[in-house]
């Protein structure tokens, strides 16, 4: 049985939340659509609202036509079908064409299926250990084109901060699902053939207990600002429900501006927490009937 609870919140100020969580049957999903920067084009119509609420229903239909095929599959199949749903009106080979990180985690009866593309983590309690599924491509490419900003800025190429980051944000785009960049969802199904995939199985030792799925947004309150470890997020998600993540990110957010240099003060923030019992029932009617519905942050419909 596979109990979830989740949370989700726009960056304060802003009026539309570009995350998206949602849940089809055994499967659960987390996208986190990328914000456009002030001032650059997409080619596209629409926003990454948008986007990651059609993805999601897509996502939907691929699984419940082919709820037994691979995660890979049914994203790609689900980012081609967006493609036809944009309705020939927007620019799908503009490299700011509207994308989304995407984590999905599929209930199994006896194991779990997952799928982490770019960086929305996937946190896994095994017992004994904390495993990561992290795709840390993007932050490598980051890290990378800032070392290439700065080392022009040194020369004098680039002094001026708006042309620095008008830079940084083009030789970005310029990466997007490339081999020597990152990979997310956006117009191109291929990218589904480059995440991170796996199944961990929920009975024995090494079974799963507890699973967190995160946007960056969430899993800053470890990665950015160390409130606490991997397992004190899960115990928080646990004891005090994803709002209470997401309502301590935004406390920290606000200590102390100093520490944004470089990056966004605030972001969209969603998180989600699965738990699983021991004796979990092999798929069919009556496992389908145990599981719990998505709760806004306190459990089952």
């Amino acid at each position: 049985m596979m109990r979830v609870r989740s949370a989700s919140a726009p960056a304060p100020g802003n009026p539309e939340n570009e995350d998206h969580v949602f849940r089809y049957g055994d499967l659960i999903g987390v996208l986190d659509g990328a914000t456009v920067p002030e001032g650059f084009d997409t080619g596209c119509v629409h926003g990454p609202a948008w986007y990651v609420r059609q993805l999601a229903a897509r996502i939907g239909m691929a699984a419940a036509e082919r709820p037994a095929a691979a995660l890979t599959g049914n994203l790609a199949a689900a980012i081609l079908a967006v493609r036809a749903d944009h309705g020939g009106r927007c620019d799908l080979d503009h490299p700011g064409t509207p994308s989304a990180t995407v984590c999905l985690l599929r209930y199994g009866g006896d194991h779990l299926d997952y799928l982490v593309l770019c960086d929305s983590p996937l946190v896994l309690d095994l017992g004994e250990r904390i495993e990561v599924i992290s795709d840390d491509r993007l932050a490598a490419a980051m890290a990378d084109l800032r070392r290439q900003v700065d080392s022009d800025a040194e020369l004098g190429a680039e002094a001026d901060r708006a042309t620095r980051f008008r830079r940084a944000v083009t030789l970005q785009r310029a990466r997007m699902n490339q081999t020597h960049g990152y990979w997310v969802a956006a117009a191109n199904p291929d990218a589904a053939l480059h995440a991170l995939t796996g199944s961990c199985p929920l009975t024995g030792p090494d079974r799963v207990r507890r699973a967190a799925l995160l946007t960056d947004g969430a899993a800053r309150a470890v990665e950015r600002f160390g409130l606490f470890d991997w397992r004190g997020l899960l115990d928080l998600l646990g004891s005090a429900g994803p709002g209470e993540l997401i309502r301590r990110v935004r406390l920290a957010e606000a200590d102390d501006g100093r520490r944004w240099a470089g990056g966004k003060r605030h972001d969209d923030a969603t998180a989600v927490l699965c738990e699983f019992d021991e004796s979990a029932a092999p798929p069919g009617p009556s496992a389908s009937a145990a599981v719990a519905g998505v709760g806004p942050d306190g459990g089952g419909r």
